[in-house]
């Protein structure tokens, strides 16, 4: 039998016949793999619970011509700071949909995965208002349109940085201005996500500032994405 054990985020999941699942994963070693849970809905499933989106799970599976198949699953982590919170709920949901959208089945990228689990760690200890945003920005950073914060995204001046076009790929300065307005507060917290100073960003506390880079990050990455985000109107709502 061609078995392989990896480590995995359960992504979403859905029916498959009576009994089963459809389990999509963000494994470490082989990126995205969709993998059959078998029986995992009955009440007796010795595994089925592991299985729920946001766990983090050790992992042994068949590899099948088009769905793998789970044969073992062990518990790392439930996160149960986020699923009983339904704010958190609906942060982890976003994160998990774009990393489902980002991640190729097949392709390893073992560092999209470390910075979900990373993400999904201090969401469940702090629950810091940036984890998301920071989340979908460093996404962005890792697929190659990293957003320019630095200085003016069309002339290069260093400022003041006043606007956000995405068009333009990031902030623009008062002689360029175009698409939407950001504030100095904004912009520093920008800097600090995206210019190696993640931990002070995700210390910020709730703002007009942190709300602002909330929709910036959003559009940003729906705009790469070219679709939006289902989970994020459950954000809005949370």
């Amino acid at each position: 039998m061609n078995l392989y054990r990896d480590t995995a985020v359960v992504l979403r999941t859905y029916k498959l016949g009576e009994a089963d699942r459809i389990v999509v994963l963000m494994t470490r070693g082989r990126g995205k793999v969709r993998a059959v849970a078998k029986g995992v809905r009955k009440t007796r499933s010795k595994f089925g619970a592991r299985l729920e989106p946001t766990s983090h799970v050790a992992m042994q599976l068949y590899q099948g011509r088009e769905l793998d198949i789970v044969t073992q699953a062990e518990s790392i982590d439930h996160f149960r700071s986020i699923r009983d919170d339904l704010d958190r709920i609906a942060k982890a949901s976003a994160m998990l949909e774009a990393v489902d959208q980002l991640a190729q089945e097949g392709e390893p990228n073992p560092q999209l995965y470390q910075m979900l689990l990373g993400a999904l760690r201090s969401l469940a200890a702090q629950d810091p208002p940036l984890v998301v945003p920071a989340f979908f920005l460093k996404a962005l950073a890792l697929e190659g349109y990293r957003p320019v914060v630095e200085h003016c995204a069309n002339c290069g001046s260093e400022g003041p940085l006043v606007a956000f076009d995405l068009g333009e790929g990031g902030l623009l300065c008062q002689g360029c201005r175009r698409g939407r307005a950001v504030s100095a507060e904004a912009v520093a917290l920008l800097k600090q996500v995206l210019g190696g100073q993640l931990g002070a960003a995700l210390a910020a506390a709730p703002s007009a500032a942190t709300y602002e880079i909330h929709h910036l990050a959003t559009r940003a990455l729906e705009h790469h994405l070219e679709r939006h985000l289902r989970s994020i109107t459950l954000l809005d709502r949370a």
